[in-house]
């Protein structure tokens, strides 16, 4: 028999994910985009679905034995601000580092050697040699370097490209230096890659303006994997359309992305539907560290993760 008493935990999974369940806890398997539970009240550590809808958010105020959110992404925008003061955050850092690392060495490789432009050939039944740049002998510029900019170098390096990286504040790690924001705008300039993945905050919104993309060099490849609101898509689309600069996004302002916008006919640009996490690798990442998160939890040890603006 469940003890009423045993904190409650709300899961966007079946527990018997997590193998071994943590004892002293009970469990509901719990997507408030669909259902809202009258124990809502009795929550003390929520679980957020991989997808957040704003329904994720508007639970948390009626929650009031809430004591952990644990998102399953990455970037905690949809959250943080809804999150009551007193409750701990954490967000899901080492659950994507894999795919989107994976994806983002897709992208530059892709919009480098222009794969879009190979399958439209092939869609036309033409035959077209051409030659491309390649990463190899590259400048890449890597703006935000938590532990997924960590995996994107690790997969970048063997490339023979050279990995500048970039943060919100300058700091000596064991892979190099790291320089801190303030010098973005004199290092952009010699990048022909620059990637962001940085999360959104009121410091990195609109981060790239015309005036950085304006600094960037003829032919530079800009890959945003971190959020659409990053870049001024405006600015971002008057230099594609001049036929300046090339880019790769995995994510935009609105998604998903409409219809009937001027994003998807922009000449030079490779559009990916926000899937960096999205693959095979992503849940038996997330399940690891959801159980270790409820260990801890459970035998009241500090959680990994609290989110401290570090990026």
């Amino acid at each position: 028999m469940t003890d009423q008493r045993e904190p409650l935990v709300w899961l966007p999974f079946d527990p018997a994910e997590l193998g071994e369940v943590p004892r002293g806890l009970r469990y509901e398997v719990v997507d408030p985009r669909e259902h809202v539970p009258d124990t809502v009240a009795d929550v003390a550590f929520y679980v957020t679905p991989y997808a957040m809808g704003p329904q994720v958010g508007d639970v948390l105020e009626r929650m009031s034995g809430l004591q952990v959110v644990q998102t399953l992404s990455a970037g905690v925008d949809n959250v943080r601000s809804r999150v009551p003061e007193g409750v701990t955050l954490c967000n899901g850092r080492g659950i994507h580092d894999t795919s989107t690392a994976e994806l983002t060495l897709t992208l530059v490789l892709a919009a480098l050697r222009d794969v879009p432009g190979m399958v439209r050939d092939q869609d036309q039944h033409r035959w077209n040699t051409r030659w491309r740049p390649s990463l190899a002998d590259k400048r890449v510029l890597l703006v935000g370097y938590g532990a997924i900019g960590q995996a994107i170098e690790d997969r970048l390096l063997p490339n023979e490209c050279e990995v500048v990286k970039v943060a919100r504040t300058a700091r000596e790690t064991e892979r190099g230096p790291v320089h801190g924001f303030d010098e973005l705008p004199d290092l952009v300039g010699d990048a022909d890659v620059v990637v962001l993945i940085v999360p959104l905050t009121d410091e990195t919104r609109g981060l790239v303006d015309a005036d950085l993309l304006a600094r960037m060099k003829d032919g530079a490849l800009l890959v945003n994997m971190a959020r659409g609101p990053v870049v001024v898509t405006a600015d971002l689309l008057a230099e594609l359309h001049a036929g300046r600069l090339v880019a790769a996004v995995d994510v935009v302002d609105t998604e998903p992305l409409p219809a009937d916008d001027p994003l998807w006919d922009a000449p030079g640009l490779l559009v990916s539907p926000h899937v960096g996490g999205a693959t095979s690798a992503m849940w038996p990442r997330a399940h690891r560290l959801v159980r270790e998160q409820l260990e801890r939890y459970a035998a009241g040890e500090p959680l990994h993760n609290q989110m401290t603006g570090e990026y």
